[in-house]
């Protein structure tokens, strides 16, 4: 998690983000204590964990000041 980046905070999120698919990681949801196991989802709740093989989509919402609010999702080919 990063902090406040004004206008940069899009960027910094966007290479987290490549970074985690380029590793085949998935860094930890914060404030997640208790997933619904019955939805089937593969949440990281404690550290990182390695993700399947196969393709990889992310999708990075990042809202910064003076409405600067950016989605751009990712998706590896590997």
């Amino acid at each position: 998690m990063t902090g406040h980046l004004l206008g940069a905070a899009g960027a910094v999120e966007s290479l987290a983000v490549v970074k985690a698919l380029h590793e085949r990681v998935s860094p930890p949801t914060i404030n997640l204590d208790d997933p619904e196991d019955d939805l089937g989802l593969d949440i990281a709740t404690g550290g990182e964990h390695e993700l399947r093989s196969g393709p990889i989509v992310a999708l990075n919402n990042s809202f910064g000041f003076g409405g600067h609010n950016v989605a751009v999702a990712f998706r590896s080919f590997a």
